[in-house]
């Protein structure tokens, strides 16, 4: 499995995905759509955002690609338009990132891509 980390990743989600044997592309702000295009969106499998100021990446990626699954992995609210079109929103508060790790890249697996 491909993913995209976008964002600051202080909580350590894209040391954990690789444990699990995904292939992580890491990518920083500013966060475009060339720049996404360019980090491999579009044959990724995994979006996983950790910075919730840069949300509007999530309708971009969607726009890229349906076949994509959204996380966010962040402390602070999701704002209300991103919702829909979110599929997990996760506190690193609440879960470690080595059980969200486990459980994405498992729900992958089984997803029959």
């Amino acid at each position: 499995m491909n993913a995209i980390v976008a964002g600051p990743d202080a909580d350590g989600i894209a040391d954990a995905l690789e444990i699990e044997g995904v292939t992580v592309t890491r990518i920083g702000a500013p966060l475009t759509r060339p720049g996404l295009e360019e980090a491999g969106v579009l044959e990724a499998e995994l979006y996983v955002l950790t910075d919730v100021g840069e949300a509007t990446t999530i309708p971009i990626v969607r726009d890229l690609t349906d076949d994509l699954r959204t996380v966010v992995y962040a402390r602070d609210t999701i704002p209300e338009f991103i919702r829909g079109q979110l599929d997990l929103a996760v506190d690193p508060n609440l879960i470690e990132p080595a059980m969200l790790a486990s459980e994405l890249a498992s729900s992958e697996h089984g997803r029959g891509r």
